[in-house]
């Protein structure tokens, strides 16, 4: 155990969360199990590694991508309590999970089961489908990052803070390891989207079926490469006994082209159940045939069980039936009869009355109608809107069309006008009121709830890394403060990653060194270096992944390949 690691152990995190053992380590942060002393519960606690800390870039990463994951609520997702940090420490507090890693099943058990496989898809595509829902993509989906508890429930973790620890890991020179998932997209450099983690599942499921993962190469260069440029071999000419719309789901999750994969985890879970449905039924009718074939076998059986003799024992099962429901539907009309004939002297008639409309006219002459007063109880409800006047109403609950029956003349059917209080709320309607929390929320769900909550908004727009494009980063006020309703709330929206894009430097003919700090110099990224044997001195560039003059975004990776200088003999 590392000293920095050994240092927190018995440490007590916010007078809360009491650290008892180091149970996990990587290139971000040490997890550690802990006591949480509110709860009287175990939890896991991730800490940040002294070094990373320092990075007060990572260290916002760290806290954002956190906090916007504890937002996700899924029995297929490791749940996130609580982001803090105490003394300097930053943590996230986890649910603690027993169990190992689907890697580590497969490596134990090598190829899974079509059942088995479907049903780890099917949880982890449900995990995929709600933080997607939420504005949250994963990035760094792979079975290292999946849970298999020991009842054969999922958990996936890391959710939304995958891929600042393998910005962490790449800094420190470590290796990440995902690249045999990765989409091609990510690995072209561009922005991963729920699509790129539909890709990553599809390899995970390739795994699953196969054993094997597609893509193999003598570096990750040549593993990016074969994932944008190769097409797999067919998981049945590995493992023939896979089904055939099996191995058709699990081909256009992982295909190449983002445009023909599935382009929501909703609909590979469609698929997944319709070929969990057709599997059931094929095993009902094998299962069937074998028990009657089972039946009719022997000397001794009956004559009835004997072949020839189905078609009487089938009739036999028709006519039982057809009494059973023929039983049914005389209690069912006898019941209809006593109800219509009887039941109806014992209780006065309803009444059943129609609600007109009233949006768009002037409250005032709705709720001033005498008509309508012998009828209806009206409840109010002011809202600040810009677009129309004074007193127009808005909006009512029930709708127009719709009925509504009373049983007594003097019952009177309520009806809830919300009308426009123009640009302020009368004095009387003012008060403090809680900002609702609109983080992760859609653009358009988030209007609508900051306007039921009675406020006037503002848009703005801010890239952001954590958070889908098309969804609110904060709110101005913050959710929970209060304000006055009828003020004005700013919404930010997120606009998506900050792009911003570099050119490819020439890094044919260099020196590695002089390579390595052009491809710094161009704000990009270091891949691999692996060298090959060529005719060209020995230690310069013979290869680069991105040819020179292309236009990428900062922080792509640039693979390279240097000479040995032993080429050409033989």
């Amino acid at each position: 155990m590392e000293n920095s690691a050994e240092k927190y152990i018995g440490m007590m995190l916010d007078g809360r969360y009491e650290l008892i053992e180091l149970i996990g380590a990587g290139g971000m942060a040490y997890v550690y199990k802990a006591l949480c002393h509110r709860l009287n519960r175990y939890d896991a606690v991730k800490i940040m590694r002294d070094e990373t800390a320092e990075n007060e870039e990572f260290r916002k990463r760290f806290r954002a991508e956190s906090q916007a994951v504890a937002m996700l609520s899924h029995p297929n997702i490791v749940s996130v309590y609580d982001v803090s940090h105490s003394d300097d420490v930053e943590y996230i507090v986890m649910e603690l999970v027993d169990g190992i890693t689907l890697k580590q099943y497969m490596q134990k058990t090598g190829a899974l089961s079509p059942d088995e496989a479907v049903n780890f898809t099917t949880q982890i595509a449900k995990a995929l489908d709600h933080a997607h829902n939420k504005g949250i993509i994963h990035r760094d989906i792979k079975p290292q990052n999946i849970m298999l508890l020991k009842d054969g429930m999922i958990k996936v973790a890391d959710f939304g803070i995958a891929s600042l620890q393998n910005d962490i890991e790449e800094s420190s020179g470590e290796t990440v390891g995902s690249v045999h998932y990765i989409a091609p997209e990510q690995a072209r450099g561009a922005a991963p989207d729920a699509r790129s983690d539909i890709y990553s599942l599809g390899i995970v499921i390739y795994e699953m079926l196969t054993g094997k993962l597609p893509y193999i190469g003598n570096s990750e260069a040549e593993v990016a490469v074969m994932h944008m440029n190769t097409v797999p071999e067919p998981p049945r000419a590995i493992v023939p006994e896979i089904p055939e719309e099996l191995e058709r789901i699990c081909l256009k999750a992982m295909d190449a082209d983002i445009d023909s994969r599935y382009q929501t985890a909703a609909e590979l879970l469609d698929d997944l159940e319709a070929f969990r449905k057709q599997s059931i039924a094929a095993k009902l009718l094998e299962d069937s045939d074998t028990s009657e074939a089972i039946l009719i076998e022997g000397d001794d059986a009956p004559d009835e069980a004997k072949p020839g003799s189905r078609k009487s024992r089938r009739s036999r099962k028709i006519a039982f039936s057809s009494g059973i429901f023929a039983v049914l539907i005389f209690i069912i009309l006898v019941f209809v009869f006593i109800n219509g004939y009887f039941l109806k002297d014992l209780f006065s008639e309803p009444v059943k009355i129609d609600i007109p409309g009233f949006v768009g006219r002037y409250y005032e002459d709705v709720i001033n109608d005498g008509d309508y007063d012998k009828n209806f109880k009206f409840t109010l409800t002011f809202k600040v809107d810009l677009e129309h006047e004074y007193g127009i109403i808005l909006s009512q609950s029930p709708e127009e069309g719709q009925s509504r029956s009373v049983s007594e003349k003097s019952e009177k059917i309520e009806v809830e006008l919300v009308i426009s209080a123009g640009e302020e709320l009368p004095d009387d309607q003012r008060k403090e009121q809680l900002i609702p929390n609109l983080v992760n929320k859609s653009r358009d769900e988030a209007i609508s709830i900051i306007q039921d909550a009675g406020f006037t908004y503002s848009i703005s727009e801010a890239p952001s890394s954590s958070i889908t494009k098309g969804y609110v980063i904060n709110t101005e006020p913050s959710a929970g403060e209060k304000a006055q309703s009828g003020s004005s709330v700013s919404i930010i929206i997120s606009s998506g990653p900050e792009v911003k894009m570099t050119t490819v430097p020439q890094l044919m003919g260099l020196s590695k060194d002089a390579a390595v700090s052009k491809i710094e110099g161009s704000n990009l990224s270091v891949g691999s270096i692996t060298t090959v044997d060529s005719e060209l001195e020995a230690g310069t560039v013979v290869w680069q992944s991105q040819s020179a003059g292309e236009s990428v975004q900062e922080h792509t990776k640039i693979y390279i390949q240097i000479s040995s200088g032993q080429g050409g003999e033989g």
